[in-house]
């Protein structure tokens, strides 16, 4: 959780964001296996790509692929779908 506080009465306040795919990690459970990184639904698919780059993480980052971005919003939309168990 992000920009959590308690307040004087000790009751914990969200003040921005969580289970988001950017706040929190999600695996699928039945991909599990104990010593291996299973496949997540998260930016880091988006990470991995820049750190195939050499691009000195300065400001502005590269433009990605179209690839990369469908592939990484597939991965939101499958998160969002097994958490609410709706159809985007």
């Amino acid at each position: 959780m992000t920009g959590n506080r308690l307040d004087a009465a000790g009751t914990l306040h969200l003040i921005d964001e969580a289970l988001t795919p950017d706040s929190s990690r999600f695996w699928p459970a039945d991909q599990y296996e104990e010593g291996k990184n299973p496949p997540s639904y998260d930016k880091q698919f988006v990470r991995d790509y820049l750190e195939t780059l050499d691009w000195g993480k300065v400001a502005p980052g590269p433009k990605l692929p179209a690839d990369v971005i469908a592939k990484t919003s597939a991965k939101y939309i499958e998160a969002y779908e097994k958490l609410t168990g709706k159809t985007l």
